[in-house]
């Protein structure tokens, strides 16, 4: 693994507050992909008569992996947002960790377009949810 990835991992896991709240672990980087982990806490529960976890919580999956896929495009200093996202939620997520992997599609120079999936640690070939994004980049020039 290369220094710029060994730093964005960095950043998003440990720097990043809502990301090391929730948990998040990066699993594998390449240029345009990311696999990305979530393990479980009841807390991410929705309804609870369901039981599946919150909608919400994929959402944030879709769109942290989505931008980290941007990012292995770029410079680690470069900032990402994003636009746009669309999520479609294929089935109730069940309680449990949950992997996503985006693929970057498209890439320019300010503007990048990444398809995500969402799947249960013990089934990935159930897709649990699918999500499309558009995310700005903002290039860092070094001083």
């Amino acid at each position: 693994m290369n220094d710029s990835y060994t730093q964005l991992i960095s950043y998003v896991e440990n720097q990043m507050p809502f990301n090391k709240h929730l948990g998040i672990r990066i699993r594998h980087l390449e240029k345009g992909f990311a696999r990305l982990y979530l393990p479980y806490q009841p807390e991410f529960t929705g309804d609870p008569r369901r039981p599946a976890l919150h909608g919400g919580v994929l959402s944030t999956l879709v769109d942290t992996c989505g931008g980290v896929a941007i990012w292995t495009c770029c410079e680690v200093e470069d900032a990402i947002a994003t636009i746009d996202m669309r999520v479609d939620y294929l089935r109730p997520a069940p309680q449990g960790s949950l992997f996503a992997e985006a693929r970057v599609r498209l890439l320019g120079n300010r503007v990048g377009n990444v398809q995500t999936i969402i799947y249960a640690q013990d089934c990935q070939d159930r897709i649990i949810a699918e999500g499309r994004a558009v995310y700005n980049i903002r290039r860092r020039t070094k001083s």
